[in-house]
């Protein structure tokens, strides 16, 4: 709107529209209006801005209708009155414009006039939507107020007659409603006005717009004119670099066929040189041959004796075995013994208890207690020496690890230093002191209880490796050796001890030794691989007593050895379970391979007894990498119905290994859940029932009978011994056999005494561990050998002892009181259970006990057991619930519960009842005293008030850890001496919720935004609480649920407190949380509200999802409200109560992360009152440069594994060659080379070593591929962002920016971002994935293409639309395409042909839908140029030895497009030299100037050489220039100067050479020249005599040091200066490492303010270290006196030498 009233009051007046007086600064101008023009058509895309642009048309037309109307008339005859040109005078100029060729201003012009008539056009077309928008608003308010007017008529009816009808609350009603009404009606008038006075102006603005419009009509079909001649114009240009272009392909072409006619040459050389190398490989091979014939007669001869060796081993092992089965016979015979033996001692254990019971009931004590406390006793002592046991066993197990660890150092001392065998006969010194060790361990365990021995078992696991077996084999002489010697030991123990009832195994099995003898195989079995070649077996054979003899020891792979199993299995047992005769059954199995390497494996087959039954698929699948996987299949078919066990053995090429192989049939596993039934105590002419549950858990099912036990006396394994008197009703004593089941260990058999109470359905824990012995046993127990299946007799089948009763007690009415449920027999099938039930009906007061046992008519199903316990009383008044249990109880809350008594007397009873005094305030009984009617019941009300005083009132009955209270209740009976008792039961809790923290502060919060906290809330009950926030304010609000939930037992809930202030001002509030028993809990608030003088119009920005690399913007406003302090009739902005803000320009400034893919244009400004700011929100996602390097790196390591997959076929089709080159040479019969295996084949290949990701390079192509790569697997993400905009009162300075300004942080504003990032839809693929194409640099004139190739990756066609490109400019797209499919690749053709010496920029937009792709499109118009890689001037050479070589290259690089033809020329070497040596030197004719020839050799070669000296550099290529540095004789002043040539006539660079040269190693450098910088002719001393005046000291070299020190009134810079010391790296002086320096004489010069750093210090070879040297003038030092001092400077290299270092302090007043 401001737009259109600037432009109607500027107008197109005359002035704008008059040409310049002066032709000769025509031109001049018209550059000027192009640049102001280009200028503007940038600032366009910003705003309409027409003003400006309007008059730049006006003055163009003006100018080029006066250039043709000069002949005619005056100048202003052709313009109207408001600066419009005439018809008359703008039909000339249209001609003439139409003859000549249109220039890059014309062009310019015609696009600037075409942009404005469109931007007039598009602000006519908004204004009109404006206005039907408007219409539409004013009739919709229209139709409202006339539906408000018609409601307004019928309430004022309904008040009058509700009026007459005396209904007052109905008038009341209608006429708030009337006045609603009213209020309604006025806003929309209000509103009516608003829109009308908006409609009018918007129909103003149109009508200008219109009139505008109207004035430039002809300038529009002046602009269509101009556009059509623009447009044949661009054809003829088209057509014309057309045909440039098929010019320059000929010419490429041609120089193709050249390069052919190249590589064809280079082919026919190649094939030569291949030829030549296989006739020299040919030869080398049969040389190669026959001394591997003589090294494979050697090591058959080694393997010979390796043979022998493995027979006499074997020999020994078979002998061991023997003894080993004759020691296992005996062994059993032992345990038969010692189970006997047990059985006797616990029935003599028995014998004794019940006549310690007697003993006890004839002195009158309990009877029960005492045979308790002995229990515990007895318990306390076993385990008290199971302890002392487990002591002494952990000594043994580390005495045998010490054991091991020497006999493995050992080993490998005698690897390593090879002696001498002794007799086999004598032992070994390390095997005698380990048998002295293991007689002391036995003296040690001899007081040890004597057990059976224990076994440990393991499950079956993958055999051990190669160089596990060859340690074994390394030892086995002396495991022999010790082995024996026990032997004969055992033997004479044994018959010691033969008489003995109980005695220890003669032997120690192998199982028992630390480490196993090693399986060797044997010697007459053909050990070779199943279904192999004849080859195969032989190089098997081969490389298995490579093995043997110990060839490979270990096996290293970076470093590491590789220890323990080649493959890992899965599943590491292949169990196949409950199979049936003639089904076949499948398992497949996967081999992981965990050697460090690569690995390969083979079948090497089953066991031999299960070859019938199995048979194993197996693919070898060649190489395998770490961590690669394979499938072995296996398929079972029984044909016998038994057990089997064996495994399936693979070879890897470190060793075999095995997978354990089980099949087991069919059973009945049997269990029972509980082993004792305990009724309690009940009263007579009760029924009660109990249910015990069978379990099988095996597939095959059997018939079951439950019957009593035929006998129950004291059994073999234990008894229930129960004697209570009558008067204890609740604790029954058993003595029950407990069975500890260890994995690796057999079952011990101990006896506890265990404690049943009183309630219906207890079961003892030892009882509870006893079932666990019932249910099925592991896998790996039931791959036992037979050989311990028969030993494992101890715990087989456990049974429940009768109890003990007095003689005669027990008589046929314990077999009336419990009997059996309706089930007593029946089948249970595969994996199902049985409930049996068992009743209980008492007849007689006492203790009953009875034993049943189950029975199966399966004969592998052995029976199981169980025992019946129950107590009957008869009192004449008892609690049918003795224990009454209140559950959970709060504090302070009223519970009530109410008691039944019994009674079976005939007669009435008085009943009394009691608390105990400590609960008298919190428990009650009411009423207190009552009577009971005969076989009648009576209810007591109990009543439970808990008091926090509890805790305090009834230590005794209440536990303050867990909160349980347990009161003991008593019934007092008359003419009853035993009073009835009863316990109340509860746990007492408090019913507090805790808020954390106790007060919240929300700080400054602002009005436009929300502040969170989170508080949490504690339940500290252990009953669950619902609880609510209860009359929240308005401004205040909790999640989740708004504050309503539930408390969990001792649980914590995380609530969030959202406050928004509503005005500025200072809150402070309570919230208050209610529970379910009203109880409130307080958390006290208070917060400052804040009101910003700014706001921004949309807090919150969505923006669309974002494809990578697109551009998402979004305007947002930053509004000033602020203008007026008076705070009586609006809110000002101030910090709650404080100060009011100032109205004035407002300051604003918004922080964006530096990392992030936010941009806000602009970030900082300045807001005037009741204006507002436009601000531009940019959202472009990239990939994050991290990611990017680390799926570099993740394609890297791709790539190197697949190069290594190739090498390792390579080289097994290598390996393949020669196993076939071996078959040819055997069956010639010749002896067949040594074939390397694979892992020796690949030991020199190095592992790949990833790179670090912070070395990849931006411009790398592993860079650029790998963010292809991310591209294509872009996922969708979403991104949050917040950005802070701070806020400061005033305006920003120009000058100083944002540093004048003051930011109040609570005024603070933040935004909030919501960025999704998409994949995009259209990529390119070609220029490595780069949107960014450099044409580079193109002579003026050429034309370069290149192909933009684009690629579709999404899942749907996309229509493509393309920006307008510059029509004056160099780029143009040759071949526009419009569509591309869904996967579809297309090239986009890209010419670019300079004009000018100038850069070149343009963007070419590629529009899809919502996504956008962006090209870059640069180049350079050049002319022929070079760069070189010398900086500066200057190539120095640095310091050489005398008579030494030095050599440096630099390189200059052709960075035009033509082909250089370049020279090198020295100043030394010129012919114009001569003819300038006769004049004056010029240091004396100029003083401060040089010589660029300085010092040259004595023998008259020159000093610098260059090569090449002359030759081409073809464009964007290098050429690399060799300097050689020569001196013959020590000099400082070594120079001379290149000069580059091209095209032998243009010098393009000149670069002077420097050098200097020492005789010896080191090298002083820097300080003031005390010398003229030329060299005298006359000889010099020779080496020889500087080196004896080096040696003599009178050799010293003076340094001047210059420094001065800038001082004034208030501070002192002080002065520095830095002297170098070096070495030079020659292989002349190689004994000499470092040069080495120390200052002298440093006292008076630190005196004098002048300090050196360091003081000494050393130079290695070729490197150089600089000395500090700084001087600070001391106190009272004259400004007008320098101030001096010398030191002296030692250097020590292949020489001594001396410097005299003089420093010179002046002061610099500045």
């Amino acid at each position: 709107m401001d737009q259109i009233n600037d432009m109607e009051s500027t107008g197109i007046s005359e002035e704008n529209l008059r040409p310049e007086e002066n032709e000769e600064n025509e031109d001049n101008e018209e550059d000027e209006m192009i640049s102001d023009q280009l200028v503007q058509e940038e600032e366009s895309w910003k705003g309409p801005e027409l003003e400006d642009d309007y008059e730049e048309e006006a003055r163009t037309d003006s100018n080029d209708a006066l250039e043709g109307g000069e002949e005619e008339g005056e100048k202003g005859e052709h313009l109207d009155s408001i600066g419009q040109p005439s018809r008359e005078g703008s039909e000339q100029p249209k001609t003439q414009r139409i003859k000549k060729t249109m220039n890059y201003a014309d062009r310019v012009r015609v696009l600037n006039l075409r942009r404005n008539l469109n931007q007039l056009d598009n602000l006519a077309k908004e204004k009109e939507m404006i206005i039907r928008k408007t219409r539409e608003e004013l009739d919709a308010c229209h139709s409202h107020i006339d539906s408000l007017t018609n409601q307004q008529r019928v309430v004022e009816s309904e008040i009058e007659r509700e009026k007459e009808a005396g209904n007052s609350a109905a008038v009341f009603r209608l006429q708030a409603m009337h006045r609603r009404v009213c209020v309604e009606l006025g806003n929309e008038k209000d509103l009516e006005s608003k829109i009308t006075a908006m409609l009018n102006e918007s129909l103003l603005e149109m009508w200008k717009i219109e009139i505008e419009q109207g004035n430039f009509s002809e300038l529009r079909n002046q602009i269509k004119q101009d556009e059509e001649y623009l447009d044949q114009q661009n054809q003829m240009q088209a057509a014309e670099r057309l045909q440039n272009q098929k010019n320059r392909t000929l010419q490429l072409n041609q120089r193709w066929l050249a390069m052919e006619r190249k590589i064809q040459k280079a082919r026919d050389d190649y094939d030569h040189r291949l030829s030549k190398a296989l006739e020299d490989a040919q030869r080398n091979h049969e040389k190669a041959v026959r001394f591997l014939k003589k090294s494979l007669g050697r090591i058959r001869d080694k393997e010979a004796n390796q043979e022998q060796k493995n027979q006499e081993y074997m020999q020994k092992r078979m002998e061991t075995v023997l003894s080993l089965k004759n020691n296992i016979s005996s062994n059993r015979e032992k345990l038969r013994t010692h189970q006997a033996q047990n059985k006797a001692n616990f029935l003599d254990a028995q014998e004794q208890e019940q006549k310690m019971k007697e003993t006890i009931e004839a002195q009158g004590h309990n009877v029960t207690r005492e045979a308790f406390l002995y229990k515990r006793q007895v318990e306390f002592e076993k385990r008290k020496k199971e302890f002392v046991e487990q002591q002494k066993a952990r000594k043994i197990e580390i005495v045998s690890q010490i054991l091991k660890e020497d006999a493995q150092m050992e080993k490998v001392k005698k690897q390593s230093c090879p002696q001498t065998l002794k007799s086999q006969d004598k032992l070994s010194d390390a095997v005698k002191w380990r048998m002295k060790t293991w007689q002391y361990i036995k003296k040690a365990c001899d007081d040890a209880v004597p057990t059976v021995p224990q076994k440990h078992w393991r499950s079956p696991s993958p055999c051990a490796s190669l160089d596990d077996r060859n340690l074994l084999m390394g030892t086995s002489q002396e495991m022999i050796a010790e082995t024996k010697y026990r032997e004969e030991e055992e033997e004479e123990e044994d018959g010691n001890t033969r008489d003995e009832t109980l005695a220890k195994p003669e032997f120690t099995g192998i199982w028992n030794q630390e480490c196993s003898v090693p399986q060797m195989p044997d010697v007459g079995l053909d050990s070779k691989p199943v279904g192999a070649s004849k080859l195969e077996k032989e190089i098997f054979s081969q490389n298995l007593e490579k093995l043997h003899s110990g060839i490979i020891r270990k096996h290293k792979v970076c470093g590491l050895e590789f220890r323990g199993c080649p493959f890992y299995s899965k599943p590491s047992l292949i169990h196949f379970k409950d199979f049936d005769i003639g089904k076949t059954y499948k398992k497949k199995m996967i081999l992981i391979n965990a050697f460090y390497s690569i690995n390969y494996c083979k079948l090497v087959g089953v066991s031999e007894h299960l070859k019938d039954f199995f048979t194993v698929h197996f693919d070898p699948p060649g190489p395998m990498s770490s961590g690669m996987s394979c499938e072995v299949g296996v398929t079972f078919k029984p044909m016998i119905n038994q057990d089997l066990e064996g495994e399936v053995t693979f070879l890897s090429q470190i060793g075999s290994f095995s997978i354990p192989l089980k099949c087991s049939t069919k059973k009945c596993v049997l269990a029972l859940d509980k082993e004792l039934i305990d009724f309690g105590t009940h009263v007579v002419g009760e029924t009660i029932s109990r249910t015990i549950t069978l379990t099988n858990c095996g597939a095959l099912g059997t018939r079951f009978q439950l019957r009593k036990a035929a006998d129950t006396t004291h059994t073999a394994m234990g008894q229930h011994t129960v004697t209570a008197p009558p008067s204890i009703d609740k604790a029954v004593f058993v003595c029950a056999p407990v069975v500890e089941t260890t994995t690796g260990n057999k079952k011990d058999s101990n006896f506890s005494m265990g404690r049943f109470t009183g309630d219906k359905e207890t079961v003892s824990l030892n009882r509870s561990e006893e079932v666990i012995h019932h249910t099925p046993l592991p896998d790996n127990f039931e791959q036992l050998d037979n050989l311990a299946s028969d030993t494992d007799i101890i715990g087989e089948s456990l049974q429940v002892l009768s109890a003990e009763r007095p003689p005669g007690q027990q008589s046929r009415e314990e077999v009336l009181e419990i009997t059996v449920g309706k089930v007593s027999e029946g089948d249970i099938g595969p994996f199902s259970s049985v409930k049996l039930q068992i009743m209980f009906t008492p007849a007689v007061p006492g203790a009953v006990q009875a034993d049943f046992k189950i029975t199966f008519d399966n004969p592998d199903c052995k029976p199981l057991s169980f025992s019946v316990t129950a107590v009957s009383v008869a009192v004449p008044v008892w609690v049918p619930n003795p224990n009454v249990d209140l559950k959970i109880c709060m504090y302070d809350r009223l519970y009530q519960d109410c008691i039944i008594i019994q009674s079976r007397a005939k007669s009435a009873l008085r009943l009394k009842f009691e608390v105990c005094k400590e609960l008298a305030n919190h428990m009650e009984l009411l009423p207190k005293t009552g009577y009971i009617q005969a076989h009648s019941s009576f209810s007591v009300q109990l009543k439970f008030l808990p008091r926090h005083s509890l805790r305090e009132d009834a230590r005794k009955y209440f536990d303050v850890k867990t909160r349980v209270l347990e009161v003991p209740m008593t019934v007092m009976v008359s003419d009853q001496s035993k009073p009835v008792e009863f316990t109340v039961h509860a746990i007492v809790t408090t019913s507090d919720l805790e808020i954390r923290p106790t007060e919240v502060d929300f700080g400054f919060c602002s009005i436009y935004e929300a502040v969170q906290t989170t508080i949490t809330l504690t339940n500290k009950a252990i009953l669950p609480q619902e609880f609510g926030f209860v009359e929240l304010p308005e401004f205040v609000e909790i999640q989740p649920n708004d504050g309503f939930g539930m408390l969990l037992p001792l649980e914590q809930l995380q609530l969030d407190i959202i406050f928004k202030a509503q005005r500025a001002k200072e809150y402070s509030f309570e919230l208050t949380c209610k529970t379910e028993i009203n109880r409130e809990f307080k958390l006290s608030c208070k917060a400052v509200g804040v009101h910003p003088p700014l706001e921004l119009s949309h807090t919150l920005v969505q923006f669309s999802a974002t494809a990578l690399n697109d551009v998402s913007t979004a305007n947002i406003f930053v509004i000033n409200n602020h203008v007026s302090v008076n705070q009586f009739t609006h809110s000002v902005p101030r910090v709650g109560k404080g100060e009011v803000a100032p109205v004035g320009p407002t300051s604003f400034q918004f922080l964006v992360p530096e990392d992030s893919p936010i941009t806000i244009m602009p970030c900082v400004g300045t807001v005037l009152p009741g204006k507002k700011c436009m601000l531009e929100v940019s959202f472009r996602p990239v990939l994050c440069d991290q990611l990017i390097r680390l799926e570099a790196v993740h394609l890297l390591c791709q790539a190197a594994e697949a190069k290594a997959q190739m090498e390792r076929k390579a080289r097994e089709l290598e390996l393949q060659r020669r196993k076939e080159e071996a078959l040819l040479t055997r069956k010639d019969g010749k002896r067949p080379s040594s074939i390397l295996s694979i892992s020796q084949i690949s030991k020199h290949t190095r592992p790949f070593q990833p790179p670090n990701p912070e070395d990849i390079s931006p411009d790398s192509e592993e860079y650029i591929a790998a963010h292809l790569s991310l591209i294509r697997s872009f996922a969708n993400h979403f991104d949050k962002y917040v950005i802070p905009c701070l806020i400061a009162c005033g305006d920003i300075d120009e000058k100083k920016g944002t540093e004048n300004l003051h930011y109040n942080p609570y005024f603070t504003l933040y935004l909030e971002l919501h960025c999704p990032s998409v994949a995009p839809a259209l990529m390119v693929t070609s220029n490595n994935g780069r949107t960014v194409f450099n044409f580079g640099d193109v002579g003026v004139g050429h034309t370069v293409k290149k192909e933009v190739k684009l690629h579709n990756i999404s899942q749907e066609q996309l229509v493509l639309g393309y920006s307008f490109l510059n029509p004056f400019g160099s780029f143009t797209v040759l071949n526009p395409f419009w569509t591309l499919e869904e996967g579809e690749s297309r090239n986009l053709l890209i010419s670019f042909c300079p004009e000018e010496n100038t850069p070149y920029f343009e963007m070419l937009e590629i529009r899809s839908g919502k996504f956008t792709l962006t090209l870059t499109l640069t180049g350079q118009g050049v002319i022929p140029s070079i760069s070189c890689s010398v900086e500066g001037d200057v190539f120095n050479m640095g310091y050489v030895l005398a008579k030494e070589t030095a050599t440096a290259t630099f390189k200059i690089e052709n960075t035009s497009n033509l082909t250089l033809k370049y020279n090198i020329l020295l100043d030394s070497l010129s012919p114009s030299r001569e003819r300038e040596q006769p004049k004056i030197p010029p240091f004396l004719a100029s003083p401060g100037k040089a010589d660029v020839v300085g010092t040259q050799n004595y023998n008259g070669l020159s000093v610098f050489s260059v090569s090449p000296v002359e030759g081409t550099i073809t464009f964007k290529k290098c050429q690399e220039f060799t300097i050689t540095f020569s001196p013959d004789h020590e000099s400082l002043y070594y120079s001379d100067c290149i000069h580059i040539l091209i095209f032998g006539k243009e010098t393009i660079r000149v670069i002077q050479l420097k050098g200097a040269a020492r005789n010896h190693i080191m090298f002083v450098e820097g300080g003031d020249p005390l010398d003229v910088p030329i060299e005298s002719l006359a000889v010099t001393t020779s080496m020889a005599e500087e080196a004896s005046k080096a040696e003599s000291g009178k050799s010293t070299n003076s340094i001047l040091l210059n420094l001065e020190c800038v001082q004034s009134e208030t501070f002192v810079i002080p002065a520095t200066r830095e002297l170098r010391v070096g070495a030079i790296r020659s292989t002349q002086f190689a004994s000499k490492k470092n040069v080495e320096f120390n200052w002298e004489n440093m006292q008076l010069l630190q005196l004098k303010g002048f300090t050196v750093d360091p003081v000494k210090g050393s130079v290695e070879r070729g490197q150089t270290k600089p000395i500090n040297v700084s001087w600070v003038p001391p106190a009272g030092s004259n400004p007008n006196q320098p101030v001096t001092g010398s030191a002296i400077l030692n250097v020590k290299g292949d020489i001594k030498e001396v410097y005299s270092v003089y420093f010179m302090g002046r002061i610099v007043t500045k």
